[in-house]
């Protein structure tokens, strides 16, 4: 039961397709037909998070990854980089082994720094970047992640720290999923996100492993490097978030040269969740022509 509650994907999201890369294998969601949108996740969520935003962008090809960040089910080789930098060139990785150019990149959490990462790493595949609430600059992980995660680090420690998980009335707890989002998660999704790490030996292995390379260089150094990059720049942020502060944003808008900064109202950090329908419209006007838009 736990491992079916584990590998639920909304229908939503489309087929999984497996994508092969040096590093190991990962899932993508595929669905819909025209300017490709490839979405990236951030720590303990999966695939799932784009549920609500992927089927509204009419006439878009969208792509959701399940990346190797604590709620995936395809375990990564022991020996697997999972470092940023790595995990960035998986995003890329994925784009070229689905062929896919011209594509709007759109990050949240952790995975917007993935984002920024693979932006001043490979961006020759990436036609526009959406950043909604994510880590930047200093803030790579927020200081209450820190500490809250530190002990995830520590072999043997994940299944008694995350046991309570278990119980789907804790995971409103703020230090769980509890201050990322205004409203409850739906319980599948929800169960998708947390059971992975909790039953699998393997999956908390992986996340052990991205935990320890967590480090703001990464992000201070792709700040340096992302305003040499040309392409259009939407940074969608999160107006009641609790952990990446309103103040990045507007740095964010100004550190690109072609970008535009846009509020979402009534949401936390996965605004994917609490404000679906504003984050689709926002990229849809985004990517999609004027007068399609």
């Amino acid at each position: 039961m736990d491992a079916e509650r584990a590998s639920w994907r909304s229908e939503a999201l489309g087929p999984a397709r497996r994508i092969e890369l040096d590093a190991g294998t990962i899932r993508a969601y595929v669905t819909g037909d025209g300017p490709p949108i490839v979405f990236v996740h951030g720590l303990l969520v999966n695939a799932n998070l784009w549920r609500g935003v992927a089927p509204r962008l009419d006439g878009c090809r969208s792509v959701a990854l399940d990346l190797p960040l604590g709620s995936h089910l395809e375990s990564m080789p022991r020996k697997a980089d999972l470092s940023p930098p790595r995990l960035a060139d998986m995003v890329a990785d994925a784009i070229e082994g689905l062929e896919l150019d011209d594509v709007t990149v759109v990050g949240n959490d952790t995975g917007g720094a993935l984002t920024q990462i693979l932006a001043a790493r490979r961006p020759e595949r990436i036609a526009r970047v959406v950043l909604t609430s994510c880590d930047a600059f200093d803030n790579f992980p927020p200081r209450f992640f820190r500490v809250v995660l530190a002990p995830a680090r520590v072999p043997g420690v994940i299944p008694v720290a995350f046991a309570g998980l278990r119980v789907r009335a804790l995971r409103r707890l703020p230090i769980a999923y509890g201050l990322l989002t205004n409203g409850a998660i739906d319980p599948r999704a929800d169960d998708s996100y947390v059971l992975p790490v909790v039953t699998r030996g393997e999956i908390r292995r992986d996340l052990r492993r991205v935990l320890a390379g967590l480090e703001a260089r990464h992000t201070l150094d792709a700040a340096v490097r992302l305003a040499d990059f040309r392409k259009p720049v939407m940074i969608a942020w999160s107006r009641d978030d609790r952990f990446f502060p309103g103040e990045h944003a507007e740095r964010l808008a100004k550190l690109f040269r072609d970008s535009r900064l846009e509020w979402i109202e009534g949401a936390r950090t996965f605004s994917p969740e609490d404000r679906p329908e504003r984050l689709a419209e926002l990229i849809g006007s985004f990517v999609r022509p004027p007068a399609a838009a």
